[in-house]
């Protein structure tokens, strides 16, 4: 899958957890300070990447993504694998 697929759905997947327009999510947009997410929802969006990428993800390291692009090459990362 093409990186700029992963990121388009990585940005449909953080706009519709966290409410927001995904048009609007810059590619370097910070979870929590950029685009306000709480604990809860940082869970909701590594359900959501796995939901929608049919993987199953390290929790833990999916937690210490902070933004789109690293979400973007985190999940590229995990479906090579």
């Amino acid at each position: 899958m093409e990186r700029s697929e992963i990121q388009k759905r990585v940005k449909e997947v953080v706009g519709r957890v966290l409410e927001t327009d995904s048009s609007e999510i810059a590619d370097d947009a910070n979870f929590v300070f950029d685009l306000g997410a709480d604990s809860m929802q940082s869970l909701e969006l590594v359900a959501g990447f796995e939901e929608e990428f049919e993987v199953e993800l390290d929790e833990d390291k999916a937690l210490e993504v902070q933004n789109l692009d690293d979400a973007v090459e985190f999940i590229a990362e995990s479906l090579k694998s």
